[in-house]
């Protein structure tokens, strides 16, 4: 993993292009609604008990990272857009939309309280997690 030295964010690639931006996670919920908050903090929670795992800001959303970018939360005003990617496609209803990068699929799940962080969820970004760990 290489460390870009001036936004501390970890990435696969060396040199790897990025937005580099230093902002703080919370920055990201500057004048959003505290469920909204407690919804990421319960997905924060949840994943960054498997490791290795690495969470940083970027320019409008929070990427979590193993040996790659896996999740990709988006605060938005009403609700979290929350990407994760897989190999194949996952036909589940929590999936609100799929966009396929060669031999990858990014889904999206919409978050918008605590409550809806549920097992199902957690199971889903597991297969997120799992995915970017394979080499």
């Amino acid at each position: 993993m290489w460390t870009c030295p001036r936004c501390e964010r970890k990435f696969k690639v060396t040199n790897q292009s990025h937005s580099c931006v230093i902002k703080d996670v919370g920055e990201l919920f500057l004048d959003r609604s505290d469920e909204l908050v407690l919804a990421f903090d319960a997905i924060m929670t949840a994943v960054m008990q498997w490791q290795p795992n690495e969470m940083a800001a970027a320019k409008h959303s929070v990427v979590f990272t193993n040996k790659k970018a896996w999740l990709i939360v988006k605060p938005m005003k009403k609700e979290l857009d929350v990407k994760f990617y897989v190999r194949e496609m996952i036909h589940d209803p929590l999936v609100r939309k799929t966009t396929s990068y060669g031999n990858k699929h990014a889904h999206h799940l919409r978050v918008a309280s605590e409550n809806q962080v549920t097992s199902e969820v957690v199971r889903l970004l597991r297969l997120g997690f799992d995915y970017a760990m394979e080499d």
